[in-house]
């Protein structure tokens, strides 16, 4: 019984070592590890029409100016890479905001809307800086959030807008650094 226990005892410290088996490597290549990201462009119209094809049409002027400081904040936050000038960077990351998305998730009984979902879409390429190669790309490359417009938990579509920019940068950083 003793060797029993202690044969117990063994297989339970060598499967806790081994874990689960998740783990995230880095995607990035040896000697990368610095980007630039540069300024997200606005390549949404906001003179266009509401259709019945596009009811959920939504615009926030200076969304991408957002987008460019959040990417960079998450960035930053992440450490994986520094921040640095176009001329030391070893990565560069362009991008363009092309879609901004408000629709209704949720009814009351009185089909009144009580909960939105807010998205947005860019797309993104990250370049090798020093041979100006196109390490990837991403389109329509979406980051979300959603609120509700009653009750305690109520936001506001700016306020649900600031942190798809979160969500939206958290993404971009993950999928330049991560390897699932």
């Amino acid at each position: 019984m003793k060797y029993f226990i202690k044969f117990l005892i063994s297989i339970i410290v060598v499967l806790g070592m081994v874990g689960c088996g998740y783990s995230s490597g880095s995607l990035l290549p040896e000697g990368m590890d610095s980007i630039r990201v540069e300024n997200f462009l606005n390549k949404i119209d906001p003179a266009k029409e509401v259709s019945d094809k596009r009811m959920s049409f939504y615009y926030r002027p200076g969304l991408e100016t957002d987008i460019t400081r959040g990417v960079i904040d998450a960035f930053i936050y992440d450490r994986h890479l520094a921040i640095e000038s176009q001329a030391k960077a070893d990565m560069l990351m362009k991008g363009s905001l092309v879609d901004i998305r408000q629709f209704p998730l949720s009814y009351d009984r009185n089909g009144d809307i009580e909960e939105f979902r807010v998205e947005l879409r860019v797309d993104i390429e990250l370049y090798d800086n020093h041979t100006g190669e196109l390490m990837w790309q991403e389109k329509s490359f979406m980051g979300q959030s959603s609120y509700n417009v009653v009750g305690k938990s109520q936001k506001t579509a700016a306020e649900a807008t600031n942190e798809a920019v979160k969500d939206l940068s958290r993404r971009i950083v993950e999928r330049t650094v991560e390897n699932w």
